[in-house]
């Protein structure tokens, strides 16, 4: 079983949309601002065609223009929301964490399994995240099937567990 069980965007392998990361058996291929994507059917209308298909006005032009809208408006965001910026030197002062509290393997469905534990206890997300003095984003990623790309901590797994007596990791 793969490490972290959160689907595959290769070779129609994987159940976990990369739009929203909600596991669904009928993932279709979509081109997002540009990219190309498996994406659930709630997503698929986020598809860079499904706004072009009612257009009328003859001509692409009107086409060329929302996608390079689109285009620009992805390329800003990223400007906005660097993922990396180039400055490895907190990296170099301070290390990585990724063997201090290393991610274990999860079960397939370890998203829907911490979603329904949390609301059969009773709590809003923010609520549990408050508890065990995590950040709700974390929690978030956990729930949708993010927790590798999220860059969650076993730590947190294993305080999830305990506090809501579930098994996410294998």
């Amino acid at each position: 079983m793969a490490k972290y069980s959160t689907g595959s965007s290769a070779g129609g392998g994987g159940t976990s949309c990369e739009l929203c990361g909600a596991e669904s058996d009928s993932l279709r291929q979509a081109t997002v601002a540009g990219a190309q994507l498996q994406v659930c059917p709630n997503c698929a209308p986020h598809s860079d065609e499904s706004g072009r298909r009612g257009q009328s006005g003859g001509g692409s032009s009107g086409q060329e223009s929302r996608t390079s809208r689109k285009k620009k408006a992805a390329q800003n965001v990223a400007k906005a929301n660097p993922i990396w910026d180039g400055d490895s030197e907190h990296w170099e002062k301070d290390g990585t964490n990724y063997d201090d509290d290393p991610l274990p393997y999860l079960v397939s469905s370890y998203g829907q399994r911490l979603e329904s534990a949390r609301q059969d206890a009773g709590y809003k997300r923010e609520e549990l995240a408050e508890e065990l003095g995590c950040k709700e984003s974390d929690l978030l990623a956990i729930e949708q099937g993010r927790a590798t790309q999220a860059g969650v901590g076993g730590g947190l797994i294993t305080a999830l567990e305990e506090f809501l007596d579930i098994e996410l990791a294998e």
